[in-house]
């Protein structure tokens, strides 16, 4: 899949976890070093967003889905910001676990991670939402690292995500 930043053409080393797949449990580290677990089924819908940068927009936008959650009454979601490496400068997020990839797992299961250009080995702009049992339930990797993420769909995505499992299984 080609990624494009500014006037650069980029590759994603491997193809993205696609939807209707289970996620892989995996760990990162913070800012402080202490280990985040995220993925696989833990009885919450995630939300994990990577990205190459962490600017300005890329808060502004964290910021709104908070809002947007908040307006819409959906909790119980685990929100998750994660980065290639630890040489990014973490945000400051409430609500939010912030972590790198320390031993490269996530990106290489996930399929986020770039090749190519400024940003070899950095992780593209992708967002996945994973439903209460662990599935893919949704994502969104942008082709253009410039564009914001369609807030108003993973929202949609989200509740729906929230509201089809009942932890009955199939025949529940």
């Amino acid at each position: 899949m080609q990624i494009t930043y500014n006037t650069t053409l980029l590759e994603l080393e491997d193809m993205p976890l696609d939807i209707g797949y289970s996620s892989e449990r995996v760990d990162l580290k913070n800012s402080v070093g202490e280990s985040i677990r995220i993925g696989g089924q833990n009885g919450a819908t995630q939300l994990i967003i990577t990205v190459p940068f962490i600017d300005e927009s890329c808060i502004t936008q964290l910021k709104e889905m908070d809002s947007l959650l908040y307006i819409n009454a959906l909790g119980g979601i685990t929100k998750t910001l994660i980065v290639a490496t630890d040489k990014h400068t973490m945000p400051p997020l409430e609500e939010w676990l912030v972590g790198f990839d320390y031993d490269e797992a996530f990106g290489d299961y996930y399929g986020v991670r770039l090749s190519g250009g400024e940003l070899n080995g950095e992780f593209t702009k992708a967002l996945f939402i994973i439903s209460k049992d662990g599935a893919i339930f949704h994502h969104e990797i942008l082709n253009d690292l410039n564009d914001p993420f369609s807030l108003d769909k993973a929202l949609l995505k989200i509740a729906a995500a929230q509201s089809c499992y009942t932890g009955k299984g199939c025949h529940g």
